[in-house]
């Protein structure tokens, strides 16, 4: 489980496609600090093992096709920045949201309208989980546990703060870059049961 709040940004330094999957190795020194072989670390919001911690502040970690067709992370290669978050400890405090790392959609950035102190950002929203987003919930894109600040029938917006700017990808994302989304886990369970209780 993560909480959505982005500890670095990290760097793509080496991918190796492979048949049905790639390897990536990214480097993120705060990450990597305490890690180990098979903890989690949340890359993109994508929730990915690790496989090997490496020099430099390096690990590696395999994406099945799955993942690669459900998430953005196929159009990332060598070079490019992505946001990292260490699985949440019991003992620490819940900064964002419960998040689980697990992708329930891709959408695009379609619109940016930057103010003195912040800025809105558009983005899609695909058919399959626009009914779990309300505008003042959570959302989480790319990894980042963010507020709907508005909504419509097709997109959401959320306002960035100056940090979110400056730390995570989404201060830079131009107009069309894919991002992955992950709705609130709680909506999806209460969707569920009431489903249950009408069929029962």
């Amino acid at each position: 489980m993560f909480t959505g709040i982005v500890e670095e940004l990290g760097e793509v330094v080496a991918k190796e496609d492979l048949v049905d999957a790639a390897r990536f190795v990214i480097r993120g020194p705060v990450v990597t600090s305490d890690a180990g072989h098979g903890d989690s670390i949340a890359v993109n919001g994508v929730c990915l093992t690790v496989v090997e911690v490496l020099p430099d502040g390096a690990f590696s970690a395999d994406v099945m096709a799955e993942t690669l067709d459900r998430s953005s992370l196929a159009g990332v290669g060598v070079g490019s920045r992505v946001n990292l978050e260490r699985a949440a400890a019991l003992n620490s405090r819940l900064g964002g949201h419960i998040v689980q790392g697990h992708v329930d959609g891709t959408g695009q950035v379609v619109a940016r309208t930057p103010s003195e102190n912040w800025e809105v950002v558009r983005i899609s929203l695909p058919d399959t989980v626009s009914r779990y987003v309300v505008e003042k919930g959570s959302i989480t894109v790319d990894g980042i546990s963010l507020t709907v600040s508005g909504l419509g029938p097709d997109w959401f917006e959320v306002s960035l703060i100056p940090t979110t700017l400056q730390l995570t990808t989404l201060g830079g994302a131009p107009v069309g870059t894919p991002v992955n989304l992950e709705v609130d886990v709680i909506a999806k369970y209460v969707e569920r049961l009431l489903g249950a209780r009408e069929i029962g």
